[in-house]
């Protein structure tokens, strides 16, 4: 029987974080075509990583007692956390998360 293939969601919690650090390179940092090759890289790491089966790879380390393991996508500076779940027996990569490197991310995740 073959698998489906897992379909993607995105928080707004993540929408939200894209867009803080796309307004700022683009508005602070007056480089809009930075910007736009951001969110391009991004879209691409999300895409690629959802079709090599996202669960694969290694799941973050954390202290946290989670539910669901979070994953992570490097993107020149930032990185974007994922969890993968099922529901009704299909596998969602939902997107969460879009923080600089240099963030305190483990009291943010």
């Amino acid at each position: 029987m073959d698998e489906k293939p897992c379909k993607l969601r995105y928080l707004p919690l993540f929408y939200e974080e894209l867009d803080h650090n796309v307004s700022y390179i683009s508005n602070n940092l007056q480089n809009s075509a930075a910007a736009n090759k951001l969110l391009d890289d991004v879209e691409a790491a999300i895409l690629e990583r959802l079709e090599q089966k996202p669960e694969i790879f290694e799941a973050l380390p954390s202290r946290k007692d989670r539910i669901h393991p979070y994953y992570r996508i490097y993107v020149r500076n930032y990185i974007i956390y994922y969890v993968v779940l099922e529901e009704d027996g299909q596998k969602i990569m939902e997107v969460r998360r879009f923080l600089h490197a240099r963030q305190d991310r483990d009291n943010m995740i």
